[in-house]
């Protein structure tokens, strides 16, 4: 066994060590501290730093829990409303219309552009 940011790490029977979350959390919390590398940090506890990387991603995606780390930079997060959701324009607004003399072709709003300029062409 060994300590690690206050915990202990069990250490296994093939050497490789069992991490916490706890102690995930701590390490990487401690590469939120401006001017800390996660290098520095995976080098101090004697890690890999893909290990670290690792764990960062998954405190990215809500996976690890962090601990309030004295001096650690967060992201401030600000919760607005939704917009309310946009009505479907009236129908008169879903459809394009070409219209050449006494002809008028009514096209759907999604038809493509080179669609239209053969028809534009045509006419």
């Amino acid at each position: 066994m060994e300590s690690v940011a206050g915990h202990e790490i069990l250490i296994g029977a093939d050497g490789n060590r069992r991490w916490p979350d706890e102690v995930k959390g701590h390490l990487v919390a401690e590469t939120l501290v401006p001017g800390v590398t996660v290098n520095e940090v995976a080098r101090r506890v004697g890690m890999r730093l893909n290990h670290l990387s690792e764990w960062r991603r998954q405190a990215r995606e809500g996976k690890l829990v962090l601990p309030d780390l004295l001096g650690a930079a967060f992201v401030p997060v600000e919760v607005t409303e939704m917009p309310a959701p946009v009505e479907a324009p009236p129908t008169y607004l879903q459809t394009l219309d070409v219209i050449k003399g006494a002809v008028t072709i009514r096209l759907d709003v999604g038809t493509s552009a080179s669609r239209i300029a053969e028809i534009a062409a045509a006419l």
